[in-house]
């Protein structure tokens, strides 16, 4: 008898889980749900406003091919308020979490260190303001997670739209993808206050492998850095619109990123520190100042505080175009400041605005190929620049040299419109 019980047990145990569709309407059901999922269940939640008193906890597994996904009836028409989010706990994985319009509480959604491959999508992020300190929309620590199709609009007080941190001090989440997304309406608040930052000073020398791409970013001005803020290593930033009245995007820590095809337009442009970056193919008009390379105080590989700015060294500034900035490109002067060494300033098209400028110390520098028309060289070498008219023709011509010397830039590559983009984006 108890043998037969014992292969009941494990003719039972091995009938695989049929994935369940459960539809709930309130916090406790949603609550329940979530604690009782298995992998590939699909949580449907009514149309309505739900206001939760704590968080939304989530501690569950899914697997590659059976996510758990909690979903809106229908994007956009479930509204999630009251003190918490969700709060996605490390022993989590495989989670989906869609179609939300989040006015909760800020600084109460978060993936935590631990958790993986959790995917945030068509969501709208609105949440209100609450006591003092940096608070973000959606913080998230943990590796391989993807923010995507997402509005992030109206932030009013301190903290960034997404933070992206890691376990302990140091370290830094991996591999986060953050694509589509819609950044706007983020007026000048205090420090902390980019729509993005990839890390911190004290992650600053972590590698992230975070790839920022096609995001629309617009009127997003919490900060000087309000656009993106990037404290770590190894990422890319690509083929994102940073457009009307957006903050830079700021390369203030780390090394060895990379930032193309992205377009900057009426915009405070791109500003980097740190070594061995890769700056190609972005677009630059109508921009305050285009690109600025910081001049250090400090050095980190020589024993300087992770808080400094770091030496911009080795550093490729090529085949961008800049057309009608204030200023082009500018090593602002600094009281006793380092400069920058080895900068690889070539092949860009720079038409009008203020001449080039460099303020501090610059060795090793590089100047080839540069087409200049409607401005001067300025400081940069009589070598290394010819002046002619900017057309149609040389414009084609320098895009394509560009893509020929350095791949992954798609022919298709062109601003964003909110089209393309956000919730309800194809």
């Amino acid at each position: 008898m108890k043998t037969f019980i014992l292969i009941l047990i494990l003719l039972i145990s091995s009938v695989p889980h049929v994935p369940k569709e459960i539809k709930i309407n309130s916090i406790l059901s949603l609550q329940q749900a979530i604690t009782t999922a298995n992998p590939g269940d699909r949580i449907i939640v009514a149309n309505g406003t739900y206001t939760t008193a704590e968080s939304i906890v989530i501690s569950k597994q899914g697997s590659a091919d059976k996510p758990i996904t909690i979903e809106a009836e229908t994007i956009g028409d479930v509204e999630i308020s009251g003190t918490n989010g969700f709060l996605i706990n490390p022993s989590s994985s495989y989670i989906i979490i869609k179609g939300f319009r989040f006015t909760h509480k800020t600084g109460t959604c978060r993936i935590e260190a631990g958790a993986t491959h959790c995917i945030i999508t068509r969501n709208v992020f609105e949440c209100a303001p609450t006591g003092s300190g940096s608070k973000p929309y959606l913080n998230v620590s943990g590796d391989d997670c993807e923010i995507s199709y997402n509005t992030f609009q109206n932030k009013k007080d301190e903290g960034q739209m997404i933070s992206v941190q890691g376990p302990g001090s140091d370290r830094m989440a991996k591999r986060t993808w953050i694509h589509h997304n819609y950044f706007h309406d983020f007026p000048a608040t205090s420090n902390n206050c980019s729509a993005i930052q990839i890390g911190l000073s004290g992650r600053s020398m972590d590698q992230a492998f975070c790839i920022v791409e096609y995001n629309l970013f617009e009127r997003t001005e919490g900060e000087n850095e309000g656009a993106i803020c990037h404290k770590s290593c190894n990422n890319i930033i690509r083929f994102n619109t940073f457009g009307e009245r957006s903050e830079e995007c700021s390369i203030r820590h780390g090394n060895n990123s990379q930032v193309y095809g992205n377009f900057f337009i009426n915009t405070t442009g791109l500003r980097f520190s740190g070594d061995d970056h890769l700056i190609y193919n972005n677009y630059f008009m109508n921009c305050k100042k285009a690109i600025v390379c910081t001049n250090g105080d400090g050095e980190v590989k020589d024993g300087s505080k992770l808080t400094c700015h770091d030496r911009a060294d080795r550093v490729n500034v090529v085949y961008n175009v800049i057309i009608d900035c204030e200023s082009s490109y500018q090593m602002p002067g600094r009281n006793g400041g380092l400069g920058a060494t080895g900068i690889n300033f070539s092949y860009n098209l720079i038409r009008g605005g203020s001449p080039v400028s460099v303020n501090g110390p610059y060795p090793d520098a590089k100047w080839e190929g540069n087409v200049l028309w409607n401005t001067s060289g300025g400081d940069m070498p009589q070598s290394g620049f010819i002046v002619t008219e900017i057309d149609k023709a040389r414009f084609r011509e320098t895009l394509a040299a560009a893509a020929g010397n350095y791949p992954d830039i798609p022919e298709t590559n062109r601003p964003l419109t909110i089209e393309d983009v956000g919730p309800l984006a194809k």
